[in-house]
């Protein structure tokens, strides 16, 4: 159980960095596909599972984890898991069901007693929107994640919200991290990232382990305003002589 645990919150933490694959490295070990147990953590981490299978393209066992949760009555045990069922079934659904999912899920009753899981929603629902080009309403829903996660101090997720408000086009001048400055390590291993060497090579290069790699560049995505590496490359054209 305790590992468990560790392992639900390292992957919320890879959620919020946009480090999708291990994300679901941690997930897969507590909850195979279409397997959930009716214990804690797995019915209060649907959302994570789902999620982290939909972050890297595994539509069908996130599906399998959505059914499974109905199997196993989460939606019944209380408001709270209600919304987790309603917002993950959402997330794994196809585009033309998805829409009336998430607004069902967002208008369950008392939904809102539980914000760090309706800001959740909120931030996938308004990612779809994005991506179905409806970007008005997408933009609502951005910014209600974004205020929420910062009220909540959460500011990974805050910085997730914010930069996928950024790309809806509202323009930004300030970030919810405000730790903006690199080390020269970070520097240093940023740039190897952009470009394209992995962990282990870069770590062979700087005589460092591949997952003291991967720490250094959790750390520094939100301080470049990012959430992937796939942005590493236009974030550092950003940075001025004087920033380092």
């Amino acid at each position: 159980m305790t590992q468990a645990f560790a392992r639900q919150v390292r992957a919320v933490a890879d959620l919020a960095e946009g480090d999708y694959a291990d994300a679901y490295a941690q997930t897969v070990w507590i909850s195979r596909p279409g397997v959930l147990g009716t214990g804690i953590p797995a019915r209060w981490m649907v959302l994570d599972l789902v999620e982290a299978d939909v972050r890297t393209g595994r539509i069908e066992e996130a599906r399998a984890h959505v059914a499974a949760a109905r199997q196993n009555g989460v939606p019944r045990y209380s408001t709270h898991t209600a919304l987790i069922a309603a917002g993950s079934a959402a997330l794994a659904a196809d585009d033309d069901q998805a829409g009336p999912l998430f607004e069902a899920a967002l208008s369950l009753p008392d939904a809102d007693r539980w914000p760090w899981e309706h800001a959740r929603v909120h931030l996938a629902y308004g990612q779809w929107l994005r991506r179905t080009r409806d970007t008005t309403r997408a933009r609502l829903h951005l910014r209600e994640a974004t205020e929420t996660f910062e009220r909540l101090g959460a500011r990974p997720w805050a910085q997730r919200a914010h930069n996928e408000l950024r790309a809806s086009g509202v323009a930004t001048t300030t970030r919810p991290d405000t730790h903006t400055s690199l080390t020269a390590q970070e520097l240093q291993i940023a740039r190897l990232a952009a470009t394209g060497l992995t962990n282990k090579q870069i770590g062979q290069q700087l005589f460092l382990s591949h997952r003291t790699v991967g720490a250094h560049l959790h750390r520094l995505y939100p301080k470049l305003g990012i959430t992937s590496r796939a942005a590493l490359r236009d974030a550092l054209e950003t940075i001025s002589p004087d920033d380092e």
